[in-house]
């Protein structure tokens, strides 16, 4: 399985409640506001904007939480001042992680995050320590059972797509982030699913993991998703899925 979309596809399967959707609104309505800050809150002229309201609008958020969020950024409405940061280090197993997060006290989150690391036994490191195992990608997932091969692959080499891949019963189509927007377009005009979109970062590579190991790393990487200053965790790690199955996730 990919490391890109392991820890989404687990949170799939565990399934949604609403104490998640609350935080997840936290986190969208954070980055509708730094994306309005730093681009404009033009949504057309802003891509970062675009794929932050898009992906508000797909998980049900309100017109008027996402119309709040952006004039927070431009100014239009007093808001708090969120500063935008990565942290890197190792989890259990040695795997990789990056921990992407948007806070108003970078003191409380760096205490929060490396307190998270330490409980399951990883560690935080200097900056680039991890982000070189790592590509800036654009992603785009479609349900496979929605989207036909033949559809999709066509699709996806008349957008200009780099790549595509069955990956845990999804169609997941890559692109270079430059081509992002470019790509979304053409498949938007394509009689398709609405699919995830979103630029992130994917592992070069892999690192299986069982037992305890496993165990923990999930645990970590869902303590952090848990912060509400943490907008993302990108971790390179494979878990078969009968160790999930084995951990009551699968």
């Amino acid at each position: 399985m990919s490391g890109h979309s392991k820890w989404s596809t687990i949170k799939r399967k565990k399934g949604a409640n609403d104490a998640a959707r609350g935080k997840l609104f936290t986190k969208l309505i954070r980055e509708i506001t730094i994306a309005a800050k730093s681009g404009g809150g033009d949504v057309e002229a802003n891509p970062r904007l675009r794929t932050a309201v898009e992906k508000a609008k797909a998980n049900s958020m309100p017109k008027d939480n996402i119309d709040r969020g952006i004039k927070k950024g431009i100014g239009d409405l007093d808001g708090v001042k969120y500063e935008e940061f990565t942290y890197e280090g190792y989890g259990p197993g040695g795997v990789a992680l990056m921990v992407h997060c948007l806070s108003d006290n970078r003191n409380r989150t760096t205490a929060d995050v490396r307190h998270s690391f330490t409980k399951y036994g990883g560690n935080l490191g200097e900056t680039g320590c991890v982000g070189y195992l790592f590509d800036r990608r654009g992603v785009f997932t479609f349900d496979a059972e929605k989207v036909e091969e033949e559809i999709i692959m066509e699709a996806a080499i008349e957008a200009g797509a780099e790549d595509i891949k069955e990956e845990d019963g999804d169609w997941v189509v890559y692109t270079d982030p430059v081509d992002f927007e470019t790509v979304r377009e053409k498949l938007n005009k394509i009689d398709l699913s609405d699919p995830d979109a979103e630029i992130t970062m994917v592992p070069q590579t892999t690192l299986t993991l069982t037992g305890k190991a496993a165990s923990s790393a999930l645990k970590l990487v869902d303590l952090l998703e848990e912060n509400d200053d943490v907008q993302n965790v990108y971790t390179n790690f494979d878990i078969p899925e009968e160790v999930l199955a084995a951990l009551e996730i699968g």
